[in-house]
């Protein structure tokens, strides 16, 4: 990604080169001792080299390319000068020793280029080892002291506590812990609600009461009950219905100005998935930009989260179970509102961050009312209106089907099951597991349309589109479930597509499947058909008036059977190398240090362009609204429409 020598490096290392070359020759003609010339030419090469790096990566030579060429032809220009008077009066050419010098100076970082290629290998050989050819899905190499670890729970009524790391709220005083050598604190497991536990199973979430006590927060809160597929790390971890907690990351340092504020919703498909899960940690990210406030946190998944009970009896008395996991979510939002600030956020400056379902979420609560003015922007990538059109009908069936598993016939008796049973039913239903409903008064029948009409207004979207996304969902959920689920989204597509549409899309699996596989070529339809309806959503909010930058992730991965997507953006724009080695890839750090410098600069406010004084060996990048794209592939980025790259189906664009 990053070049290994730009013209930027070129002109630096010439000069500096010069510096140190003719420093050694006058010294020497002057007689000084030989000590002295090699520290004084060793100062002046340096003085010269940070002299050179100050103008050459000034905003105002690297903003306007003619400046740079004005500022480059000077510096060719006076280098003569001064070598025909070194010529005239000292008989010394500066050109002497500028080659020698020249070799010195960009050796090192052709050494170092070399050794980070090396690690880089030896990394790749270690996933390959774990993954082979990748096709049992995501496995985790993960020690037992590191789940004993992560399993660890809160103490409540601390009597001795490190005051730097106590912040008090309203519901009490929560006590982190400094990481990462003390350069940022972290806060983990304070609860944003009620548990939802006892009478409150299935009630909408409900605030905490005041408090004065003191809480641990250095662990986890439990994730939410899910269903446990192979590839789901969570397995792992404690869950319990007890889960509507957050986690919050902030940079160990003084300042009294209020950052801006990053909400992380989870993945998952509405079923798996948590804060716990490392690809979100929030660690690195706040270690490489302290000017930010990181949360993440859990919502209810599930039978849990998205359910109605209205057909059965007693079901009256629980009229929230459609979205449970999206008031959950709004919970949230409301909490960062009402609390962030003592952390050293700005409630008014809040962007969230979605991933898949999560990124479903975001774009749901962005034309909800109840969500009004809980944040100004949004990251959503792998994620769109048309993933939920679940109705209440399909949200009724699972209850009825909970019902029949449980041998219940009422709310009352539903309310006496334990959690292990309801997790084992929930697991054995996971294909009828229901998404957020569309209910009318809550989120809007046809969300495009309210999109179009300015639903979302005020909100800045960057909206990312995966080309192969697949991949990533078989390596968590396994080819059998897999396959099942391709099977109910073609259903569900059949019902909203005409004959001409559905032919174009008979002809394409046909034909993809007598080269590969059936299930392959479905695969690969319904990436194209995910791609095609989040590309739908930016034209519908820019439409609405939103500012609207598209990315398209278009990376080949590691190991072809895990798919590139989610996983990978994930990490890459958080900085967690490590986790992205558990799912069975290898970080592009020189991609990563640009995609968070921009993530960070979305969330700033700032103007998304990098220049290379910001991120070194690199080209200028401005990202432009829609219908321009940002392309990652290839381990490169560009910039161009994308319309065009979602899919070779005509029908699906024009549908």
């Amino acid at each position: 990604m990053k070049k290994l020598f730009t013209l930027d490096d070129f002109m630096i290392a010439f000069v500096s080169a010069l510096g140190y070359g003719y420093g050694e020759v006058m010294l020497n003609l002057f007689g000084w001792p030989e000590w002295l010339v090699v520290v004084v030419s060793l100062v002046v090469g340096i003085a010269m080299e940070e002299l050179i790096s100050a103008m050459v990566f000034s905003k105002t030579v690297q903003k306007d390319p003619r400046n740079k060429f004005v500022t480059y032809i000077s510096i060719l220009f006076i280098f003569l000068f001064a070598d025909i008077i070194s010529n005239v009066w000292l008989k010394v050419s500066m050109l002497d020793n500028l080659v020698e010098e020249f070799l010195y100076v960009v050796g090192l970082p052709i050494i170092g280029f070399v050794i980070n290629l090396c690690i880089r290998a030896y990394h790749i050989l270690k996933v390959r080892k774990v993954y082979d050819d990748g096709s049992k899905g995501f496995v985790f190499d993960v020690s037992k002291k590191e789940v004993e670890d992560i399993n660890q729970h809160n103490q409540q009524n601390l009597d001795e506590y490190d005051a730097d790391c106590a912040v008090k709220i309203r519901t009490g005083i929560y006590v982190g812990e400094k990481e990462k050598n003390n350069e940022i604190i972290s806060y983990y497991g304070i609860p944003y609600a009620k548990a939802p536990v006892g009478e409150l199973r299935w009630k909408a979430p409900e605030p905490l009461p005041a408090s004065q006590e003191v809480f641990e927060a250095t662990n986890f809160g439990d994730s939410a009950v899910q269903v446990e597929h192979k590839g789901v790390i969570l397995k792992l971890h404690k869950q319990s219905e007890d889960c509507l907690s957050l986690n919050i990351y902030i940079a160990n340092d003084k300042k009294k100005e209020k950052k801006p504020v990053v909400v992380l919703f989870h993945n998952g498909d509405f079923s798996y998935g948590g804060s716990a899960d490392p690809l979100v940690y929030g660690d690195n990210f706040v270690k490489n930009h302290k000017d930010v406030v990181f949360v993440s946190f859990n919502y209810r998944l599930g039978i849990f989260g998205f359910i109605d009970f209205s057909d059965v009896p007693g079901g009256e008395a629980y009229p929230d179970t459609l979205n449970l996991g999206l008031l959950d979510q709004i919970a949230a939002l409301e909490w960062v509102k009402e609390n962030i600030s003592a952390f050293g956020g700005d409630p008014d400056r809040v962007t969230v961050m979605g991933f898949e379902s999560g990124a479903v979420c975001v774009c749901m609560l962005a034309a909800c009312e109840k969500a009004k003015g809980l944040f100004q922007k949004a990251f959503v990538f792998d994620g769109n209106p048309e993933m939920i059109y679940n109705t209440p009908d399909a949200a009724r069936t699972l209850a009825k089907k909970l019902l029949e598993e449980t041998h219940t016939n009422t709310m009352e008796e539903l309310l006496r099951l334990d959690t292990q049973t309801l997790k084992q039913v929930s697991t054995k239903l996971w294909q009828y597991l229901c998404t957020p409903t569309y209910d009318k008064n809550f989120i809007p029948v046809d969300i495009y349309n309210a999109y179009q009409n300015k639903a979302a207004s005020g909100i800045e979207f960057i909206v990312g589109i995966p080309s192969n996304e697949g991949g990533v969902m078989r390596s968590y959920i396994g080819n059998n479930n897999y396959e099942k689920l391709l099977s109910i989204g073609l259903d569900d597509i059949r019902k909203y597509i005409d004959d001409a549409t559905a032919a174009e899309i008979r002809e394409y699996i046909e034909s993809n499947a007598a080269v590969s596989s059936e299930l392959e070529a479905k695969s690969k339809f319904i990436d194209q058909w995910i791609a095609a309806n989040i590309y739908r959503s930016a034209v519908k909010l820019a439409e609405g008036g939103n500012k609207v930058h598209l990315m398209y992730w278009d990376e080949k991965p590691l190991i072809k059977n895990l798919g590139s997507g989610s996983v990978d953006v994930m990490a890459v724009l958080l900085g967690n190398d490590e986790a992205l080695e558990l799912y069975g890839n290898v970080m592009n750090k020189d991609m990563s240090e640009i995609m968070q410098a921009l993530l960070q600069k979305f969330i700033k406010g700032d103007p998304l362009r990098l220049y290379t004084n910001e991120i070194l060996a690199v080209d200028a990048i401005n990202w432009k609204p829609y219908p321009k794209a940002l392309i990652v592939k290839n381990k490169k980025i560009k910039f161009d429409t994308i319309k065009d790259k979602l899919t070779v189906i005509n029908n699906l664009l024009k549908y």
